[in-house]
């Protein structure tokens, strides 16, 4: 099985120039926990709630005037559309990540995959997953 199988391929994504108050309303609203940062159809990085709570607000930075690609992580756990799902898994154990951003092999996005992604298949990718995710390193 591939990733694209199981992936999510619709895919809400925020810009760099946008503020952490609009990445965070739109994580709100959607309810999700991350957006990739995207720019003309590239990855640029990923933002997260965690990021936009001790990058931002634990800081005292002003979420209006922080721009999201001034906290986003530009260092994106990635896979292709075309990755068996076993070696999708072993990528999140190795990174301790809970999902993956999916692209296509000319680097534009495919989708995200997430440990409940995995869960769908395999509840042992999964639950691996989740241990290497949660462990201390």
């Amino acid at each position: 099985m591939q990733t694209q199988d199981l992936m999510t391929q619709t895919v809400q994504f925020i810009e760099p120039e946008d503020s952490i108050k609009q990445a965070a309303e739109k994580m709100r609203d959607l309810d999700i926990g991350s957006l990739p940062v995207m720019k003309d159809g590239m990855l640029l990085g990923i933002i997260t709630d965690r990021d936009i709570c001790c990058r931002t607000i634990a800081l005292g930075r002003d979420p209006v005037m922080t721009q999201v690609q001034d906290i986003m992580n530009r260092d994106v756990a990635v896979c292709y559309d075309d990755d068996d799902i076993r070696k999708a898994a072993q990528l999140m154990e190795h990174r301790h990540v809970r999902r993956l951003a999916v692209l296509h092999h000319d680097m534009t996005m495919a989708g995200m995959l997430s440990v409940d992604d995995l869960a769908r298949s395999s509840h042992d990718l999964a639950g691996a997953v989740l241990e290497a995710a949660t462990a201390i390193h």
